[in-house]
């Protein structure tokens, strides 16, 4: 994508060592981000809107993508360009946030975590039957995912995630490639055409901000500054690492939306919302094509369920703990802090993981509080109006730079970002039961 600032990218002098140009060899956030946005949630929404519109809303999931390429640019684009956190930007604009974030990171974390540890063990209990079942896979995947987080740092956790975005590109161009798409239908569906049907805006609305990421986007700046790159001159590299980040993101959900469209529309075949649609699937590709092929897709969904186990253990936890660090101290929050890797040791990152592991194991066994799930759905919802809201905020002010604030694109495309979400939110929040809440 295009430099969506609207100024110039080279003239900024570097006082660190940073590389001449961008270059294939330094990616690796977006390969995180990538892999913790598509969750098999996103799978899933995907297939049914394939199996329920065939090639139709193709575009839609083509234009989710750069909405969210415009996004995560943002957010890095802070970080690099501000030397602060993310965090630390939300602070300045009124302590509003800050108890926006804590609630939000509290009830979605304790929710989450138990919806994270089912998904990662659906996959294992359909490879493995009769092994375990059901909630003592989930706890297992917890506490892997809580032991690998713990004792490894930035560079080990990114090198597992790229192993497993592989496999997940692996078995779902595979499953593209398996059931023959039809290019010219796929090719027609790039035309922005709505589907003949009731609620079929919402619908499609639905499709283009449910493509790869919520409080994941937010993240990217801080795997940015992991990854060591913690001024201007990683912008341009920044910015490549985002395209492909979302490429790959597009890859994965294309792929899908052509899987629902040939094996699920052609015939006329039906599957339930939720990682159990996922399921289901596994058993009619078994019918198709055997149990090799079947077996091969389970593989590929645990690994699209793990990475987002993993990627939110470690990169929410790692806002967590600047939160309490710029809370705590009230001093401006540095990029170079996370770089250092010192977040990642400190007591409230791992309070975080504890928090995201132990208190949602319970939710496995007794099932989730009907009022806590509203909530949830609610506080999820409203993030990303509230990220794509501050973003528009912070980068069109002097806290940053004026080479590195917003241009008319990027301006453009967090604006319609922020909009198509609150649509989603008002949404969200109007089909909550709320009579039943009281």
């Amino acid at each position: 994508m295009a430099d969506t600032t609207g100024h110039p990218t080279d003239t900024q002098v570097s006082t660190t060592p940073t590389p001449r140009k961008s270059s294939w060899k330094y990616i690796g956030p977006g390969i995180v981000v990538a892999a913790t946005g598509v969750g098999a949630g996103d799978l899933v929404a995907t297939l049914i809107a394939g199996s329920n519109f065939g090639y139709t809303l193709l575009w839609a999931a083509v234009i989710g993508c750069l909405v969210k390429i415009s996004l995560a640019e943002a957010a890095g684009r802070w970080h690099l360009s501000t030397g602060r956190t993310l965090f630390d930007g939300w602070a300045s604009l009124g302590r509003w946030t800050t108890w926006f974030f804590v609630v939000y990171a509290v009830v979605w974390g304790f929710v989450y975590g138990a919806a994270a540890m089912s998904s990662s063990a659906l996959p294992l209990q359909a490879l493995f039957p009769g092994v375990l079942d059901l909630e003592w896979w989930g706890v297992a995947c917890g506490l892997v995912g809580l032991v690998f987080v713990w004792f490894n740092k930035y560079e080990v956790f990114e090198k597992v995630m790229t192993v497993l975005v592989g496999v997940m590109f692996v078995v779902t161009v595979y499953l593209a490639v398996r059931v023959t798409p039809n290019l010219p239908d796929a090719l027609a569906g790039l035309l922005p055409v709505l589907p003949d049907e009731n609620d079929s805006i919402l619908n499609t609305l639905g499709l283009i901000g449910g493509v790869g990421g919520t409080i994941t986007l937010a993240a990217y700046g801080y795997w940015v500054n992991a990854k060591g790159w913690t001024n201007t001159g990683w912008m341009k590299v920044m910015r490549l690492d985002n395209r492909v980040a979302y490429a790959t993101t597009g890859i994965f959900v294309i792929a899908m939306l052509f899987v629902g469209a040939e094996l699920l529309h052609s015939a006329n075949i039906a599957i339930a919302s939720g990682d159990k649609g996922l399921i289901q699937l596994s058993d009619i590709l078994e019918q198709e094509y055997g149990s090799a092929t079947a077996k091969f897709f389970l593989i590929g969904f645990f690994a699209t369920s793990f990475t987002s186990l993993i990627g939110v253990w470690h990169g929410v936890s790692l806002m967590f703990a600047d939160f309490v660090a710029r809370y705590r101290t009230a001093d401006t929050a540095k990029g170079e802090e996370v770089a250092s890797g010192a977040r990642e040791r400190s007591w409230p990152f791992r309070a975080y993981l504890l928090w995201l592991t132990f208190p949602p194991i319970v939710l496995l066994f007794q099932g989730q509080p009907f009022r806590l799930i509203i909530l949830y759905g609610v506080l999820g919802a409203a993030f990303l109006p509230f990220l794509a809201g501050t973003l528009i905020w912070l980068l069109n002010s002097s806290r940053t730079p004026a080479q590195w604030r917003n241009g008319p694109v990027s301006n453009a495309m967090l604006a319609i970002a922020g909009l198509l979400f609150l649509v989603l939110c008002v949404k969200q929040i109007w089909d909550q039961p709320w009579s039943e809440f009281f």
